[in-house]
């Protein structure tokens, strides 16, 4: 259970990274789906 914790806690480190290359990514994705995501995008 000791290690079971340990790596719950090192997993959730790295989900509060921030995403690498979003704006690519949001660009991107704009491009091929441009009504899903127009009332999020900001850009």
């Amino acid at each position: 259970l000791k290690l079971l914790y340990a790596g719950i806690l090192k997993a959730s480190e790295r989900w509060t990274h921030p995403i690498q290359n979003w704006n690519l990514t949001l660009s991107q994705l704009t491009i091929h789906f441009p009504d899903r995501l127009e009332k999020y995008n900001s850009l």
